[in-house]
């Protein structure tokens, strides 16, 4: 009865559990339902980066590697497990007190004292590589995300705008052909205008798929169906930078992933160092055999004839070779060197592609104040005074036509700038680990206290 009273608990505890485990998951859906109701509506970059962080698969195993480091800690900590023997003698040994029936051995290896502290100060320094891995993870898609964001607004955009082109062709077009039959254009203008009308059709068609592609992208990213759809995305403020090269330079040496995992593998081998020597120490081993003797057959027995023996065990290893030892120590120093290596190896890479971003970051932003305060305003007057000296026969039918062709290209051109400047400023952001458009006190008193 006892036995199957702990049966009918283990099986209601593992019923419990199920239950719990199926109530999560059913949150989860419910939760993953709510954040795509909201982006078939309006999507903004937090949206996306809130459902990815929920579901992407780099998200997630960069999680369990976290996780599976920690239980580590554990594993390294704990002492070897003890070892038991049992003996059993077909032709027993004769002893003065009776024959050796059997034997038991019990017996425990205790390292070196401070041996496993170093090895689990080793795990805690390995956890907190794989929690700046998750972070790292988490910053990746962030990334991606916003260019995809940006890459699929501009996509957007330039549809509208090639749109808006088409209709205004068109218009341009029945003109030309009312022009032609009043005997104010030639053929060639008419033809022209078909020519570009047809040309902005294809550029449609090229958008439509273009927009399906990044539609296919982000959602690889979010982990949700590829041809799941989404509503308006939501226009973004662009801001300019609040720090200089030489100040982003700091702020990614103290904040990004890379550079701070590097570093934190330059500790790691330190404490290898240390352990190194504490595995050329000793260690011990305690333990103790029970011995089972039978009663002895002779005429004349002992009076402590049949007693069982009971013995305490005690060893230790000896680290007689002396190059081994050395290898050890001497393998943990160059890893130190390595790792020490490696950071600065990071360091200079990333000021280059900084520098790089940076380049490329301001080129967009002038890209995008040239024609957004120059070049479209100009365009679009440009564009008014043709279309009135046509009408007024002052000018011919194919300058009209070229003018809307430029002032088709500079709307493009500026969407283009305004994306590849929210494209750039995610990936020189996720370089620094940091916004780069909003001062942040505490980085502005490191950067300050550089410049003391």
């Amino acid at each position: 009865m006892r036995t199957l009273s702990w049966i009918i608990l283990l099986l209601f505890v593992a019923a419990v559990e199920n239950a719990a485990a199926s109530s999560l998951t059913e949150q989860d859906l419910l939760r993953n339902l709510e954040m795509n109701t909201r982006l078939a509506q309006t999507v903004t970059v937090a949206d996306l980066v809130t459902y990815a962080y929920l579901n992407n698969p780099s998200i997630l195993s960069a999680k369990e590697a976290w996780k599976a480091t920690v239980e580590k800690y554990r594993l390294a900590t704990g002492y070897p497990d003890p070892q038991f023997s049992a003996t059993y003698f077909p032709e027993p040994i004769e002893t003065r007190l009776g024959p050796q029936d059997w034997k038991l051995d019990l017996s425990q290896v205790i390292p070196f004292p401070g041996k496993l502290s170093k090895a689990g100060e080793i795990v805690q320094v390995e956890a907190r590589i794989a929690k700046l891995g998750l972070d790292k993870a988490v910053r990746d898609v962030t990334v991606s995300i916003r260019e995809s964001f940006h890459e699929f607004s501009y996509i957007r955009k330039a549809k509208q705008v090639t749109g808006k082109n088409i209709q205004l062709l068109d218009h341009l077009r029945k003109i030309a052909e009312t022009a032609y039959a009043g005997d104010r254009a030639i053929f060639f203008d008419v033809v022209k205008a078909q020519a570009q009308s047809g040309q902005l059709r294809y550029d449609a068609l090229l958008l439509d798929e273009l927009e399906m592609t990044e539609q296919t992208r982000l959602n690889g990213l979010l982990d949700r169906d590829p041809d799941a759809g989404f509503g308006r995305l939501q226009g973004v403020t662009f801001k300019p930078l609040v720090y200089s090269v030489k100040e982003i330079y700091r702020l990614a040496e103290e904040h990004q992933e890379e550079i701070q995992m590097a570093r934190t593998q330059v500790e790691k081998a330190d404490t290898k160092l240390d352990l190194a020597r504490y595995e050329n120490l000793p260690d011990f081993k305690v333990g103790m055999t029970y011995s089972a003797i039978g009663n002895p057959d002779v005429s004349n027995p002992p009076s402590n004839e049949g007693r069982d023996a009971f013995g305490v065990q005690f060893g230790l290893t000896v680290p007689l070779w002396f190059g081994k030892n050395k290898g050890r120590v001497g393998r943990a120093l160059a890893e130190k060197e390595q790792a020490k290596a490696i950071k600065t190896l990071r360091i200079n890479e990333t000021q280059t592609r900084i520098r790089e971003l940076f380049f490329r970051l301001e080129n967009a932003r002038r890209i995008m104040e040239l024609y957004g305060k120059e070049l479209l305003p100009q365009a679009a007057k440009s564009m008014e005074i043709a279309e009135t000296w046509f009408r007024q026969g002052e000018s011919s039918f194919s300058d009209f036509i070229e003018t809307q062709a430029v002032w088709y290209n500079f709307q493009l051109a500026y969407a283009r700038a305004r994306a590849d400047y929210g494209k750039y400023l995610a990936r020189l952001e996720g370089l620094v680990g940091q916004n780069l458009t909003q001062k942040n006190e505490a980085a502005a008193d490191s950067t300050g206290k550089d410049k003391k």
